[in-house]
């Protein structure tokens, strides 16, 4: 008998919907799900470093315990491009390493990001030279620019948190849908 009136008693226990709420402020929050993904993709970059000269240096420096790139939640270096998702391209690269960058970004899985570091990379650097490419955007879309030969850590570190939020804003790079490679590629002919 004491089991048939329990339910009864315990109606009047429940919580009307206001009181479950103001219950839950202490624990819950709410959120739409685009920002929990772009907050969860915001702080696991997993870099692939693409180190060529002296810039790949100053990369090794930025992975270091100085300046710790592990704490801007990048830590896991890649050296596969289907795990990777940001391409961290840095130094001077060569007519013949163009081909073997496009298939790595090519390779990589969507959402990816890339980072130029250096002069050399973003530019061609001080080589004005037919074996050296021009900057690596005439072959692959490039999302952030740092500057300096060879940059410092301080400035690679602001690039990637510039990519980040770039991530978190939702807000990718304007030329993403419409980029089209550059003379390299049309002068070669090669596959697209």
């Amino acid at each position: 008998m004491s089991e048939i009136a329990q339910p009864a008693a315990s109606r009047s226990a429940i919580p009307s919907d206001r009181e479950m709420v103001e219950q839950t402020r202490s624990f819950a929050f709410t959120t739409q799900i685009d920002k929990i993904v772009a907050w969860g993709r915001k702080n696991s970059l997993w870099p692939m470093p693409y180190g060529t000269a002296c810039c790949g240096i100053e990369m090794m420096s930025v992975m270091g315990p100085k300046y710790d790139l592990a704490r801007f939640g990048a830590e896991v270096v890649r050296f596969s491009p289907r795990q990777a998702d940001l391409l961290i391209v840095a130094g001077t690269i060569t007519e013949k390493m163009a081909p073997v960058i496009t298939r790595i970004y090519e390779q990589m899985l969507e959402p990816k990001y890339v980072l130029s570091m250096g002069a050399c990379a973003s530019s061609g650097g001080f080589y004005r030279a037919y074996h050296v490419l021009q900057g690596v955007d005439k072959v692959i879309p490039v999302d952030v620019y740092v500057p300096g030969c060879p940059p410092t850590p301080e400035a690679v570190l602001d690039g990637v948190m510039v990519i980040q939020k770039m991530i978190e804003d939702n807000n990718p790079r304007p030329w993403r849908d419409n980029w089209e490679p550059g003379v390299y590629r049309k002068g070669l002919g090669g596959r697209k």
